[in-house]
């Protein structure tokens, strides 16, 4: 991992949370690396590595980004199986959530 990669995490959350309206926009292009999506990835193998307690601390915040990444997107209708990046398949929930254009 990068340096500071919660900080780089929850600024993007950050800066998508600020886009008005309901729903989250999509890009037109597809950003890899640069999508909330890969943030979220980023936090979640951060909590794997992380003591107990800050683990319990950084997973509040986690909860209120999920709570509201999940009211501000759409369930895919699509099979999850569907979703791959690469030889990798994408198997975090988020993945499985889709924004409007």
């Amino acid at each position: 991992m990068w340096p500071d990669p919660v900080a780089r995490a929850l600024a993007c959350f950050e800066d998508a949370f600020k886009q008005p309206g309901r729903y989250l926009n999509a890009s037109e292009v597809w950003q890899p690396g640069l999508e909330v999506e890969y943030a979220r990835d980023d936090l979640e193998e951060v909590m794997r590595h992380l003591p107990h307690g800050a683990r319990r601390d950084l997973g509040r915040l986690i909860a209120h980004i999920d709570d509201e990444f999940e009211r501000r997107t759409l369930p895919d209708p699509g099979p999850v199986s569907d979703w791959t990046v690469s030889d990798w398949t994408v198997d975090g929930w988020w993945w499985s959530r889709i924004r409007e254009r």
